[in-house]
């Protein structure tokens, strides 16, 4: 199946136009090779697409923008998903006061991509990812990478790491010790008292102000994609035909219990798709498709 493009009603500049066909086409880079872990695999599991609308008030459907979401469901991603969209309108008063430079004007621009992967093996670390560009009477670029295993692997945690290291030194140094922090603070469970996950990299608020700074925080973000593809599937490879037992399952289980709590209570894009008229399954696709709490 051809991976649809969301209709954009209204005109986009040549800023907004270029970010959103990279994560377009990053996104179709990602599932061709999810697919083709699963053919490794042995199994024929494709991702499905399903556009949708954004529906505002005051606003008819598809005027606002949209986007398509993606989902596979196979023999080594228990449940991956692969969203993207571009969506325009103006932001409800209380909410637009909490968003960086929507306070005195509440009409907004959003485009980019998110992507959560539940594995089935539990050796397999699950994974989160998205990148995003914003304006309003700002604009600037935001996301990150970071990897969820319910059974860490030390090796996998420096391979991930590494790579998104690389990615971030090659365009300024201070950048990975910066937005490794930012993800150890911003993917916490403060009710648990533990972090989601093994971290990685979280940024935002990269503003362009003019095009010398759109284009150097474009290519970083262009960067972390490339990154993103570069250090995650050879961990699936590596992972995903070792042995499991019931107990490691059950780990899982727990461990997804956990990653629910934080996109539900604290995952700020969670809360910015509901608040924007955004798809509510594309929203919640982050969702695992089982978890336990004891």
């Amino acid at each position: 199946m051809t991976n649809p493009v969301p209709a954009v009603p209204f005109p986009l500049d040549a800023r907004q136009q270029a970010a959103r066909g990279w994560f377009e086409s990053l996104r179709d880079r990602i599932c061709a090779e999810f697919e083709t872990i699963e053919r490794e695999a042995g199994s024929d599991a494709s991702f499905t697409y399903t556009a949708w609308d954004r529906e505002a008030e005051g606003q008819a459907p598809g005027e606002g923008g949209g986007g398509v979401r993606g989902v596979m469901k196979g023999r080594i991603f228990e449940k991956v998903g692969v969203n993207i969209s571009t969506v325009g309108g103006e932001f409800a008063p209380a909410f637009a006061q909490t968003i960086h430079g929507a306070a005195d004007n509440p009409a907004f621009f959003a485009t980019g991509i998110s992507l959560v992967a539940h594995m089935a093996n539990p050796h397999v670390p699950a994974v989160h990812m998205n990148t995003r560009y914003l304006v309003t009477t700002k604009s600037w670029f935001g996301g990150g990478a970071d990897l969820n295993p319910p059974l860490p692997r030390e090796d996998d945690t420096a391979h991930f790491h590494a790579v998104l290291k690389e990615a971030c030194d090659a365009h300024d140094p201070d950048h990975y010790p910066r937005f490794k922090a930012w993800a150890d603070d911003y993917f916490f469970i403060p009710h648990r008292g533990v972090h989601r996950g093994v971290g990685g990299i979280f940024y935002d608020h990269l503003e362009c102000p003019d095009d010398a700074a759109f284009d150097a925080n474009f290519a970083f973000t262009r960067a972390v994609g490339d990154a993103f593809l570069a250090a995650f599937p050879p961990i699936v490879r590596r992972r995903m035909g070792e042995d499991w037992t019931d107990a490691d399952y059950a780990t899982m289980l727990e461990w997804r219990g956990r990653y629910a709590e934080f996109n539900l209570v604290h995952d700020r894009g969670t809360l910015f798709g509901l608040k924007t008229g955004g798809n509510i399954d594309a929203i919640l696709m982050s969702l695992p498709p089982m978890a336990s709490w004891s």
